[in-house]
């Protein structure tokens, strides 16, 4: 019999029913993303209060238990009757959808969160979660349990006169979220992010789990001027200023910094209302129309570029790191992911702002503009070497038919859904790999040695390099402007390097080169590494593997410890014979894969990593290794 459907089996979900119901609409997944998006919406209400000048200092502590406070001097969420509502100000914040300072124009000029949905949604999603605000000499408080009230508001005490500002404690719903433990450097990295952009703010961050509490603090009155020295400081500044403009045009606030360095790769970043937007938009649009308008107009009245020639934008933008922030009162965002500022004026506000400012830069400081200038002509140079090699690439392949490298064993099957490539340090171990696989739906590509490291080289170089070009070919998506997703040949890419240091360093090299230059390949999750075994235990003709060390302690617990064990630490994968490598690393069905992540929320701490690890400068690698030596849960010396 077929369920009736009619005006009475439309579910009305009441109050905040709707966000317990489907939690991913709200905060975007219940996974470990979506568990600290909660934080983030409290404190950016408390954000909310500084942009406004109410506040400047946010407290964020993570208890035993991982329940999270957020405190701050702001002025108190109101106390007093919403007469619309009916109830205290403060638990229409907290218990109805959309509701809050950031509608209408009255509280907030402009504000961070998106649609006034956190504290109330934060509160539906926690076991409970308590709000205490002090005004006026006084505390008051109110509990909630999976979002409903547990009293009324109350005065629990009293407090200094002088002393406002609102402290909120909640604790993740195990009944909605995967994962309830929060994660102390993904917190870390984005309060950096705000204080970098909120001028003067100080946002002190605690975690009392472990044995010695841990604290950090974030404070920056340089603003993004200190971003952009922070984003810089693993490469070498070809200038020693950091440009800063800032504007106030068509009610759009604008504040951009900017500096050159010696890489060969642009890292700008646009904000808004401190809300990053990795898919860009208006307020970049305006901002590489400045600099390529603005650069070219000061090289040809200058005559340092020849009559007739122009630069492009992406000439004059190699090498540059650039914080473009815009405030805004009434954000509008496209694309499905709501990552993409549309606002028009924000590209003339920006456009205005950086063109007339840099204009009087440039005339003022004639020695960094030449430096900039022929940093973009040797740009321009290589630009049209890699073009010509590229384009002698595409004929060779129209000449062959679309020829794939000479190396891969490609597997069978044409659909790349069902299709993954290795990519295999070492020839023996690409032999092993091309016997043991499934020819239907696994391609072998063997790489010699330790690919060039494409964060030290430009194009043209990236371009010559033979095992880079096999993986492009092998691959079929093109790279940078040619990249194409759609063209993608295998929906698995696989990095399988030995468990030792050199097997590490290979993989950083692979995965550096595919976040410079196919990063869509890693944003929608077809990169990954293999996992070989570490050790073979054999007992009595059976055989055991074990991936880490705590898993070969395990095996030994259960079969005995005595002198019937053999156990085989795998220094490379060449130690294994095709079997041994298809059972332990290759079969889909008992294989171990990682899948390569990128949080695009904190995309601008990636690109540090990855520019430390792997540019030229030692110190900063140094302090990353010192900073992070104790995260390192199994070392191959």
């Amino acid at each position: 019999m077929s369920a009736e459907y009619g005006a009475d089996q439309i579910q009305i979900l009441e109050g905040l029913e709707a966000v317990r119901k489907r939690p991913g609409m709200y905060i975007g997944s219940t996974s470990a993303r979506g568990l600290h998006h909660l934080v983030y919406e409290i404190v950016d209400n408390a954000v909310d209060e500084a942009l406004a000048g109410y506040c400047d200092t946010i407290d964020v502590t993570i208890h035993k238990d991982n329940s999270v406070t957020v405190i701050d001097n702001g002025r108190g969420i109101p106390v007093g009757i919403n007469h619309k509502a009916g109830i205290p100000a403060v638990e229409v914040v907290f218990t109805i959808l959309h509701a809050g300072g950031k509608f209408g124009g009255g509280g907030y000029k402009v504000s961070g969160g998106l649609h006034g949905v956190g504290a109330s949604v934060v509160n539906a999603l926690s076991t409970w979660l308590e709000v205490t605000i002090f005004t006026e000499g006084k505390m008051y408080r109110q509990r909630y349990e999976r979002g409903k009230a547990m009293y009324k508001l109350k005065v629990v005490g009293d407090c200094d006169p002088e002393r406002t500002g609102t402290m909120v404690t909640f604790h993740p719903d195990p009944e909605i979220f995967e994962e309830t433990v929060f994660d102390f450097d993904t917190l870390k990295q984005r309060f950096r992010e705000i204080a970098f952009l909120t001028k003067g703010l100080k946002i002190i961050a605690r975690d009392e789990r472990t044995e010695e509490p841990k604290e950090k603090s974030f404070h920056y009155e340089g603003g993004i001027r200190e971003f952009v020295a922070y984003l810089n400081k693993s490469k070498t500044p070809l200038y020693e200023d950091i440009l800063y403009f800032e504007g106030m045009k068509e009610n759009v606030m604008v504040e951009v910094a900017m500096q050159h360095n010696d890489s060969y790769t642009e890292n700008s970043y646009g904000f808004v209302n401190n809300i990053n937007t990795p898919e860009g938009g208006t307020h970049i649009v305006g901002f590489r129309n400045a600099l390529t308008k603005t650069f070219n107009d000061y090289a040809k009245k200058n005559k340092l570029i020849k009559e007739g020639e122009s630069l492009s934008g992406e000439d004059i933008r190699e090498g540059l790191t650039a914080i473009i922030s815009v405030k805004i009162e009434d954000p509008q965002f496209e694309g499905q992911t709501k990552q993409k500022l549309g606002n028009s004026e924000a590209r003339r506000a920006v456009d205005n702002v950086v063109g007339d400012q840099l204009e009087i830069f440039l005339e003022q400081n004639p020695a960094v503009a030449k430096i900039i200038v022929e940093k973009s002509l040797l740009s321009q140079r290589a630009r049209d070497a890699a073009r010509k090699a590229r384009e002698l690439t595409r004929r060779k392949s129209a000449l062959e038919g679309m020829s794939l490298p000479g190396k891969l064993a490609d597997c069978m099957d044409k659909d790349p859904r069902n299709c993954e490539i290795y990519l295999v340090e070492g020839d023996s171990a690409g032999g092993s790999a091309k016997t043991a696989r499934s020819r239907a739906t696994q391609a072998i590509l063997p790489l010699r040695g330790k690919i060039l490291n494409v964060e030290k080289a430009r194009l043209d170089k990236i371009y010559a390099n033979a095992e880079i070009k096999a993986m492009i070919t092998a691959f079929g998506t093109g790279i940078h402007d040619d990249f194409d997703i759609t063209k993608l040949r295998y929906h698995k890419i696989i990095i399988m390097t030995d468990a030792d240091v050199d097997g590490a360093h290979i993989a950083t090299l692979l995965l550096t080169f595919l976040y410079r230059f196919m990063p869509e390949l890693i944003k929608q999750g077809h990169v990954y590494l293999a996992k070989p075994p570490l050790f073979k235990i054999e007992r009595n003709k059976k055989i055991y593997y074990a991936y880490t060390e705590q898993e070969q302690e395990q095996i030994l617990n259960e079969i005995g410890r005595d002198g019937n064990n053999r156990i085989q630490r795998y220094k490379g994968l060449g130690e294994m014979d095709a079997e041994q490598l298809w059972e332990t690393t290759m079969d889909p069905e008992r294989r171990v894969l990682m899948r390569v992540t990128m949080d695009e929320e904190t995309s601008s701490e990636v690109d540090l990593t990855f520019t430390t690890l792997m540019g030229d400068k030692v110190e900063p690698r140094r302090e990353f290794i010192e900073e992070n030596a104790n995260k390192v849960i199994d070392l191959d010396i």
